[in-house]
C-alpha cells in the first residue's frame, strides 16, 4: 500500500461518498505519479549532498536536507492538482486545484493534467510556484518559530499578541491537513523524524467544536468554550499594557435571524470566551484578506474581509449596570459610531460585522450587565440588542429628498418589480409627491395601471445632473451604479465629478444594501455593495482633472481648442 492508501480519510463528508482512505481521492495513475515523485525526492537527497560536498559546501548534509524539504513542498503542491476532485476553471481554461475552498468537495466529474506536459498543473509549474514563494523568504533576518498549545503558554510578561484563532466548527484544519501530511511524511520522515512521528496529523487537542470527536454538540461546544477561554486568559495575563491584542476572525454572523436579530453560535461562543478571559473589545475593523476571485466569493456577498477584534484588559474597577443602562448607551452612541464606519468606507457587506465593535465596546466596558432579576446577560442577548440597534439606524430613511423617500418605501415592498398604480399614488400622497412627478424625475415607469422603479441599466446614458430640474439622490445613486457597470470606475468618477457631491448616494446604498439583505435580494445587494466598495477609488479619480480635448482644423491641422 502507498502512504496515502493506508491512511484513514478523516474527512466525514468523503466517507459518506465512499472515500475510506486518502488514497481513494486519487486515480491509480495519479498515485503512481505522486509516489514516484516522492521516492525521487528521497533519492535526490544523496545526489544533492554529493554535489554540495564536491562544490565545497561546509555542511553538505544540511544543505541537502534543506533542498529536499523544498522538493517535498513541490510534491505536496502537485497533490493539490493531481486528484480526482480537481475541476476545470472555464474562465481561465486551466485545472482548478483540489482545495478551491477549505473543504474536500464532492465533484461529479474532474479534470486531470499530464504531469510531464506543458499544460496547467504540471510538475514544472509546481516547481516554478514553489521557488517563487521560497525566493521571498528573508535570507538575513533571523526569527524564531515554535509550536505550543495556546491554552498552556509559559508565563511571559509584556507580550504583543496578534492571533487568528480557530473558528468554532467552521473548518477542521487537522482533518484536512492529512491530505498533504501523508505525502510530506513519505518524503521527509527520515530527515525530520520527530515532526512526522505519527501516521496522521494529531487531532485530539485541536481547539474546534467538532461533534465527531465528542458525544454531543453540547460537549463539543463546551470543549471549545473551555479551551478558548483558557487560551484568551493566557493572552490577557501576558499582554503588554501599552498595546492592544488583535484577534482576526473571518466568520460572518449569519446562522439565524429572529426577534433578536442575526446570531451565530460561533460568534457568540468566541466572544463569550474573549470577555470571560478579562478582555474588553474596543473595536472591530474589517481587513481585506480574501480574494474576490476565490470560489466562495464569486458572484456572492461573502465577507471580503477578516474582522479584526481590538481588545484590551478590562479595568478592575469596571462598573456593573442594568440592561436598561446598556440599551440607552447603545441608542446614544451607536448611531455616531456607524456614521464613522460609513465615512471610513466600510463596505455594506462588512458593516454589520464591523458594527459589533462599537456595540461590544459598550457591553464589555462594564464588569456586568444585569437583567431585572439581577442575572448577568449573555453575549448572545447583547448581540441581539446591538443588531437591532444597528438595523434601526441603517433602516432610517435619513435626510433624503421627497422623491427618494418614496422610492425607498416602494423598493422595500416591490423592489424593481411592478405594482399597482393606485397603491403607488396613495404612497406618493403620503410622501408629498406624485406618480407623475416621479416619472418626470426619471426614476419610475408608469403604464397600463402599473408602475415600477427603473433599474440602473434602464437609465439614460446621456443623463446630465446639471440639466435635471427634479434631481433626486435615488437617481444619482443608480446612475452611478449604471456607470460602474458600463464604464467602470473611470465612468463613475466622471459622473461623480459632475454631481459635485455624493454623500447622499453612498448613504442611500448602505440603506438599500441592508434592506436587500433582509429581503434576500442578492443581485441588488451586490450592486449597492460594489458601489460603496469602489467609492474610495471613484472619489479619488473624480478629483483628477479630466483629459484636455484637442480639436484640429481639418484643412490646416492646427490646434483650434479655445
Amino acid at each position: 500500500d502507498t502512504a496515502s492508501r493506508g491512511t484513514w480519510a478523516s474527512n466525514a463528508q468523503g466517507r459518506r461518498y465512499g472515500f475510506r482512505t486518502f488514497g481513494d481521492y486519487f486515480t491509480p495513475r495519479q498515485l503512481v505519479a505522486l509516489t514516484t515523485f516522492s521516492d525521487l525526492v528521497t533519492e535526490a537527497r544523496d545526489r544533492i549532498r554529493r554535489d554540495a560536498a564536491a562544490a565545497g559546501e561546509a555542511d553538505a548534509a544540511a544543505y541537502a536536507n534543506a533542498a529536499v524539504v523544498y522538493l517535498a513542498f513541490i510534491v505536496d503542491k502537485c497533490a493539490d492538482y493531481w486528484s480526482s476532485i480537481c475541476t476545470w476553471n472555464v474562465n481561465r481554461e486551466i485545472v482548478r486545484n483540489t482545495f478551491s475552498r477549505q473543504a474536500l468537495p464532492m465533484t461529479w466529474d474532474f479534470a486531470e493534467t499530464n504531469p510531464l506536459s506543458d499544460s496547467s498543473g504540471n510538475w514544472t509549474t509546481m516547481v516554478d510556484w514553489t521557488w517563487k514563494a521560497t525566493a521571498t523568504f528573508p535570507a538575513i533576518e533571523r526569527g524564531i518559530a515554535t509550536q505550543e498549545d495556546a491554552r498552556s503558554l509559559v508565563h511571559e510578561r509584556a507580550r504583543i499578541a496578534s492571533t487568528d484563532p480557530p473558528y468554532y466548527d467552521n473548518i477542521g484544519y487537522a482533518d484536512l491537513s492529512d491530505f498533504f501530511y501523508v505525502w510530506l511524511r513519505r518524503a521527509l520522515r527520515s530527515i525530520l523524524p520527530g515532526l512526522f512521528a505519527t501516521i496522521a496529523v494529531p487531532k485530539a487537542e485541536e481547539l474546534i467544536a467538532n461533534p465527531y470527536r465528542h458525544d454531543t454538540k453540547a460537549q463539543s461546544k463546551a470543549f471549545f468554550m473551555d479551551g478558548m477561554t483558557r487560551a484568551m486568559e493566557r493572552l490577557a495575563e501576558q499582554t503588554h499594557p501599552a498595546y492592544p491584542t488583535t484577534i482576526y476572525y473571518a466568520f460572518k454572523q449569519s446562522e439565524s435571524r429572529d426577534d433578536s436579530g442575526t446570531s451565530s453560535t460561533g460568534w457568540e461562543t468566541f466572544l463569550e470566551a474573549v470577555i470571560t478571559a478579562g478582555f474588553t473589545v474596543t473595536g472591530t475593523w474589517p481587513m481585506r484578506t480574501e480574494r474576490g476571485s476565490r470560489m466562495v466569493g464569486i458572484g456572492s456577498n461573502a465577507l471580503a474581509s477578516s474582522i479584526v477584534l481590538v481588545c484590551r484588559r478590562r479595568p478592575a474597577d469596571a462598573l456593573r449596570v442594568t440592561r436598561r443602562n446598556f440599551r440607552d448607551a447603545l441608542e446614544a452612541e451607536l448611531p455616531a459610531a456607524l456614521i464613522h464606519l460609513q465615512r471610513a468606507n466600510i463596505a455594506p457587506v462588512d458593516l454589520a460585522q464591523a458594527a459589533i465593535g462599537p456595540g461590544m465596546a459598550i457591553f464589555t466596558r462594564y464588569a456586568n450587565v444585569l437583567d431585572p432579576a439581577g442575572k448577568r446577560i449573555a453575549v448572545g442577548e447583547a448581540l441581539g440588542y446591538i443588531n437591532r440597534t444597528v438595523d434601526k439606524v441603517l433602516t432610517e430613511e435619513g435626510e433624503f429628498d421627497t422623491d427618494s423617500r418614496w422610492a425607498l418605501a416602494w423598493f422595500d415592498q416591490h423592489g424593481f418589480e411592478a405594482g399597482d398604480y393606485g397603491s403607488a399614488e396613495t404612497l406618493a400622497t403620503a410622501k408629498n409627491t406624485s406618480v407623475a412627478g416621479l416619472v418626470q424625475a426619471g426614476i419610475l415607469h408608469s403604464a397600463a395601471g402599473k408602475v415600477r422603479l427603473l433599474r440602473p441599466l434602464e437609465l439614460p446614458a446621456d443623463w446630465d445632473p446639471a440639466a435635471d430640474d427634479r434631481f433626486t439622490a435615488w437617481e444619482a445613486a443608480h446612475h452611478l451604479i449604471r456607470e460602474l457597470h458600463q464604464r467602470g470606475e473611470m465612468g463613475a468618477a466622471a459622473l461623480l465629478r459632475r454631481l459635485g457631491f455624493g454623500d447622499a448616494s453612498r448613504e442611500l446604498c448602505y440603506w438599500l444594501y441592508s434592506l436587500c439583505e433582509r429581503k434576500q435580494r442578492p443581485a441588488e445587494a451586490f450592486d449597492y455593495n460594489s458601489l460603496v466598495q469602489s467609492w474610495s477609488e471613484i472619489s479619488q479619480l473624480s478629483r483628477l482633472e479630466p483629459p484636455r480635448q484637442i480639436e484640429f482644423d481639418d484643412a490646416a491641422g492646427a490646434d483650434i481648442t479655445p
